[in-house]
């Protein structure tokens, strides 16, 4: 139960990259393959799963060393990440939400709900802060704001159109402000420490899903602003890959789960952007980034399920 203490709050950003690779698989199966839907189904109940588990055994965390959750709370750098757990259950209600929407609709409502609290939360330590440095500021701070962009995904299919408006006008706006604050810090101060480099990747999730969930606002209209959207997160996920060599030579950290949601956000907004043109290229790079996304997941569960059993992902933090 002692371990349980070091259980990282980061470690709910493999449900978004789980999640992510099951929306692939999902839209893949629509597109022309359709074997890819039933294991998208499959990967939606894995999903489901490893976010139970993993809210229960915070849960947990939460019972028998409040200290240590309260401490993450503090961090300037894993406060971040608590909003993944809203995610997660806005995500999973998003995997359910086409084919079992009873099901799905309280766990979206239950997962707005809880973003909208982390997104007032962290807003409010970060304009109340004592302690907040340039050096603490990295992609993974777009996580608590910019992930209400991901609610109108499941929000208009359950057809509640006024509170995904208001959802995505929050991670939109903010976007563009924490866009330049963060590009601010990565041009003009020191790098990224190799731990939080793989947050990088996080640059590419608000386009992308931003793309995806504006379609379903917009009536799956290819408007100026979705090929706006879709073309800043393609230049974005082509300065990334023209980076690929540097981020292979990294360690694995937890953080890398970082790589997962953002390549799977690409690839299903290349799925959508295929459909909507007929132009065969996204559809291509479609294909090609769901496979790239599938060997990015299995690596980075085996490397997670590899640190579990070798006793490492619950223990301290080596000092830095």
């Amino acid at each position: 139960m002692n371990k349980l203490a070091h259980l990282p709050i980061a470690l709910f950003a493999s449900v978004m990259g789980m999640s992510g690779l099951t929306l692939g698989w999902l839209k893949a199966g629509t597109v022309g393959w359709p074997v890819a839907y039933p294991v998208g189904l499959a990967l939606a109940i894995a999903t489901t799963v490893l976010l139970a588990l993993l809210l229960v055994a915070y849960g947990l965390k939460l019972l028998n060393h409040r200290g240590a959750v309260i401490e993450e709370a503090k961090h300037p750098i894993k406060l971040n990440f608590f909003a993944a757990i809203p995610i997660g259950l806005i995500l999973v209600a998003t995997l359910w939400s086409a084919h079992q929407p009873t099901f799905a609709e309280p766990i979206w409502w239950v997962g707005i709900g809880a973003m909208l609290v982390a997104t007032l939360f962290t807003m409010s330590s970060w304009i109340n802060h004592s302690h907040y440095q340039v050096g603490h500021l990295n992609p993974a701070w777009f996580i608590p704001v910019v992930g209400n962009i991901l609610v109108p995904i499941a929000g208009m299919r359950l057809g509640h159109t006024e509170v995904s408006w208001f959802f995505f006008s929050v991670g939109l706006v903010f976007w563009i402000i924490l866009t330049a604050l963060v590009m601010n810090r990565l041009i003009f101060h020191d790098a990224l420490p190799d731990r939080m480099r793989p947050t990088l990747f996080i640059l590419l999730a608000p386009p992308a899903v931003g793309f995806v969930s504006y379609l379903s606002l917009n009536g799956m209209t290819l408007d100026a602003l979705a090929r706006i959207l879709y073309f800043t997160a393609l230049f974005l996920a082509l300065l990334l890959a023209s980076n690929a060599i540097k981020f292979l030579k990294l360690p694995f950290f937890i953080s890398g789960w970082a790589y997962s949601f953002p390549i799977a956000a690409m690839t299903v907004a290349s799925f959508e952007m295929g459909e909507l043109s007929g132009l065969f290229g996204y559809m291509a790079l479609a294909w090609a980034l769901l496979a790239t996304l599938t060997v990015v997941v299995l690596y980075l569960a085996y490397k997670t399920l590899s640190a579990l059993f070798s006793g490492k992902l619950l223990a301290p933090e080596p000092a830095h």
